[in-house]
């Protein structure tokens, strides 16, 4: 549920950021009229993410067996892919209400209500789009990943970019943008290792060591389960949260490790550099 939770939070939150600092810019310079095609344009992308999020649970459910396998290693691998190139993304974006802001001023002096729908239509359909990839990779990691996180996570991102905008609320979005990334980086090395697993499992690549541990066949004398083991309590949340396993094999360990420390070295790089701009 975490991990639904903090995906669709940040998502919906990035779409309600850009959805309000296109709101504000129009009342600012008393172009409100134009409030409607932003309205059409946010529904419009809703509605095509649902859509794609139907044809993606659909697709999903008509494999079974080696295919299954190899679908779901590639759709982890990918949300994987999609999550660190919008977590360094978004690290680079210090000017985005500006950027945001001169590309709807253009659309409007060029009286361009198409160009303003399909500017508003193209974010939302990116942050729903990418949503349900990420959802979908979660829940083939672990069933607790559920819709109440989800929706919740929208609610939650809705309020607060609201808040935001209202005036009422004051949030470090840097910040706020640096914590939940580190957290999505964790997820998303969990992504890449269970996406090696499934692969391994369909004999797309090889296993070599398949344990590299294996604490998972132990159980406690009273029958429950030991804490680390992926069924016990504190397993069963890192494994939600991290993608955790309790028997990975080796190239699933490599491919954890070095995932992070390629993606944080990045990290770290790209907030130096923006460290030295100021």
């Amino acid at each position: 549920m975490i991990p639904s939770f903090i995906i669709t939070f940040r998502e919906a939150l990035e779409a309600a950021l850009i959805v309000g600092i296109i709101l504000s810019y129009l009342v600012r310079t008393k172009q409100t009229e134009y409030s409607n095609v932003v309205y059409m344009g946010v529904l419009s992308g809703i509605v095509a993410s649902i859509i794609g999020a139907l044809l993606f649970v659909r697709l999903a459910g008509g494999f079974t067996g080696r295919a299954e396998q190899i679908f779901e290693g590639t759709t982890m691998l990918i949300g994987a892919l999609l999550l660190t190139t919008m977590i360094l993304w978004m690290m680079k974006q210090r000017h985005i209400a500006l950027e945001l802001e001169q590309r709807v001023r253009t659309e409007l002096t060029e009286n361009h209500r198409l160009g303003l729908f399909l500017l508003m239509f193209v974010a939302v359909l990116r942050e729903g789009i990418e949503t349900v990839i990420f959802l979908g990779a979660a829940s083939f990691v672990s069933s607790s990943n559920s819709l109440i996180g989800a929706s919740a996570g929208i609610v939650a991102a809705i309020l607060l970019g609201y808040a935001i905008f209202v005036g009422s609320m004051k949030i470090n979005l840097k910040r706020f943008f640096n914590m939940t990334g580190i957290l999505l980086i964790l997820f998303a090395a969990g992504l890449v290792a269970y996406g090696v697993h499934e692969l391994q499992e369909a004999k797309i690549i090889p296993t070599w060591v398949e344990h590299l541990w294996d604490i998972n066949p132990s159980v406690n004398p009273d029958g429950t389960y030991p804490l680390l083991h992926e069924n016990g309590y504190g397993g069963s949340v890192l494994k939600g949260l991290f993608g955790y396993n309790g028997n990975p094999s080796l190239l699933e360990v490599l491919s954890y490790v070095t995932y992070l420390g390629l993606v944080l070295t990045l990290w770290g790089s790209k907030k130096k550099k923006a460290s030295d701009a100021r």
